[in-house]
């Protein structure tokens, strides 16, 4: 909607991921183990141990990896930033516990009885498993006791969380003053001064190119190179020598039922009439008011139903469907709709169901039936999956012997080689500092060119490149780092002091034009045609000239104003009319106060959690570079 408020909202909605994110269920480490050692950090009193740390560095790697992917690398967990950010959180999680403790927050019994079994992982057949729920529970390494008290800790949290998001105000005037300036459109005009004909009137010297190298020489180092020979060992290259019989297949179906079958999906359309929970109690009667005007409508022209979304809803997101959601599994929605179309049939429309988004009308469409798959079909499925759990078993298995084989006969990468039945390969020219495609990662880079590889000839450490993959290498040729001679490097630098001088007068130029219009004069410019640019929306330009354009005197037009660009040259601006914003419609104002409301709730927690560190008493290590804890 408008962009400073999006992107203020972006920048607290991460703060705060980071906070909540490491609370989510299976993620919460026992609060109260203290391990061995001194503390990493202390709340008010209470321990942070270095085991609770480190489970919390793993399920940030886990995070990391899993929306990564390929470009995930283990040495990014080896930053200091990351290592003090990940404690800083655990600084933050258990201040919040203790303040949600203080304020006598509370959860029942029968609160956390209800997220638990409402956890699909613990349910058959769409009801809680008790058996189910005690085997997940034991593959972690808990008991349902601590878990439970997981919960509850977590969910105490979150009201102390919840007490202040929710609680942001924003009244109407400001929200429509926000909507006039942001959807403003100003009409502008365009004229480049472009660096090409000043890069003509510039000449260099020798003298000068020398002079810059001299006092840039580190511009022109040239990085330590190695050329090494390399062994990689990963758990996907075991799979092909796995086997895996029928029986085993059989075994993996049966136990694994739930794997097989997709849930019931249901694709239905809604109609919505915006009323946020927390908008005062006038708005939300005016807002079901509008939905049962709208409500009679479709019960008299049920067929005209996407034509009503279209023209009613408040969703943005579905409206212009004609309010199609398509389809969505049971638990997608929230509980009052979810629960709402899981009682319709094909065809049939709800009355008015509240939610936290306000009254919806809900038509369902269709509905695609729950399946199972037959043995045959998932067999290969199964098959190819025992065969990666066989090749991981495999890999655990052998890891250890590979690294100890590496580092006991630390001469030649033959033996280890011959281990785990891989071909000792070749690289090309490595650079120290400059990963590159697979496997050479930062932490590959690091272990070749570590003193006891480069210096004393020995192997690398194994170390880990990708999700169970190891490498090690062994360095054949070696080039120290060097200064490129300036007979090198001469032209390059003669170009970019060219370009230098010839983007000096550049701006010169365009600023005395600038001037020049700014006091009437007339110039003969090629001004491209007028364009229409908001706030929001302006044609790629750089946010420096947009925020110039529209703090332009709008009581004289037209009016000029000028910035320098990507290119290196100059871009004139002339501002010749401006257009209001039109009408401002029940659905954009709601919108607005709505990511308003937001905003300051969110921000009402990031000063009150700053104010609560500040009145603690807490004491933390700092990580810094080459920290190995």
């Amino acid at each position: 909607m408008f962009d400073f408020v999006h992107e203020k909202k972006r920048f607290v909605q991460i703060v705060l991921a980071l906070i909540i994110l490491p609370f989510a269920f299976w993620g919460v480490d026992s609060y109260r183990k203290s391990g061995g050692g001194e503390p990493l950090a202390t709340v008010n009193g209470e321990k942070i141990s270095q085991q609770e740390f480190d489970n919390a560095l793993r399920q940030q790697q886990d995070r990391m990896r899993e929306s990564m992917g390929e470009k995930f690398d283990q040495v990014m967990l080896d930053q200091p930033e990351v290592k003090n950010s990940v404690l800083e959180n655990l600084v933050s999680q258990r201040l919040l516990i203790s303040q949600a403790r203080a304020a006598g927050l509370t959860v029942s019994d029968e609160q956390v009885a209800q997220v638990i079994t409402g956890i699909e992982s613990f349910q058959k057949d769409g009801k809680f498993d008790k058996q189910r729920y005690a085997t997940a529970l034991s593959r972690q390494n808990m008991s349902p006791l601590t878990f439970e008290a997981r919960v509850r800790q977590d969910m105490g949290m979150r009201q102390m969380i919840d007490t202040y998001t929710q609680s942001g105000y924003a009244s109407n005037a400001i929200a429509d003053s926000l909507i006039r300036l942001n959807e403003q459109q100003r009409v502008i005009s365009m004229a480049e001064v472009t660096l090409d004909p000043f890069l003509k009137q510039v000449t260099v010297d020798e003298a000068a190119v020398k002079n810059y190298y001299e006092k840039n020489s580190n511009e022109f180092q040239a990085l330590e190179q190695a050329r090494v020979e390399y062994v990689t060992f990963a758990a996907e290259a075991l799979q092909s020598q796995m086997a895996v019989d029928d029986a085993e297949i059989k075994k993996y179906y049966d136990e694994h039922q739930p794997e097989f079958g997709t849930q019931e999906q249901r694709q239905a359309a809604h109609i919505l009439i915006s009323a946020a929970a927390q908008a005062p109690e006038a708005d939300k009667q005016a807002a079901k008011v509008k939905a049962e005007q709208v409500l009679q409508q479709v019960n008299k022209s049920p067929a005209k139903f996407a034509e009503l979304a279209k023209q009613h809803s408040q969703d943005p997101g579905s409206a212009a469907n004609g309010g199609d959601l398509g389809l969505f599994g049971r638990g997608m929605m929230v509980k009052p709709f979810d629960d709402a179309v899981f009682q319709l049939k094909p065809g049939e429309i709800s009355g008015l169901v509240q939610s936290e988004f306000g009254f919806h009308i809900i038509k369902l469409l269709a509905v695609k039936p729950a399946k199972t798959l037959a043995l045959e079909e998932a067999k290969s499925t199964i098959a190819q999956k025992l065969k990666q759990q066989k090749a991981n078993d495999k890999f655990a298995e052998l890891a250890e012997k590979f690294s100890n084989t590496v580092y006991e006969q630390s001469d030649t990468l033959k033996p280890a080689a011959e281990l785990v039945k891989m071909p000792v390969q070749q690289s090309a020219w490595l650079n120290k500092g400059q990963a590159g495609n697979p496997p050479w990662t930062d932490k590959a880079l690091q272990a070749v060119f570590a003193k006891e590889v480069v210096k004393d000839k020995r192997n690398s450490a194994a170390v880990e490149v990708a999700p169970n993959t190891l490498l090690a290498a062994r360095v054949l040729e070696y080039k120290p780092a060097s200064t490129r001679p300036l007979a090198e490097v001469s032209d390059a630098i003669r170009q970019k002091l060219v370009r230098q001088q010839a983007h000096e007068l550049v701006l010169k130029q365009g600023k005395a034009m600038l001037a020049q219009l700014q006091h009437g004069e007339n110039l003969k410019l090629e001004w491209k045609p007028a364009q229409m640019i908001t706030r929001a929306q302006h044609a790629g330009q750089s946010n420096e000239l947009v925020r110039q354009v529209f703090q332009a005197d709008a009581a004289k037009l037209p009016s000029y104003v000028g910035a320098e660009n990507a290119q290196g040259g100059y871009t004139l601006v002339r501002v010749d009319a401006i257009k209001e914003a039109a009408a401002i419609d029940d659905a954009k104002h709601t919108g607005y106060l709505q990511q308003l409301r937001q905003l300051t709730g969110d921000e009402l927690f990031r000063a009150y959690l700053a104010d609560a560190r500040k009145n603690a008493k807490i004491s933390m290590k700092t990580f810094v570079a080459d920290d190995k804890k």
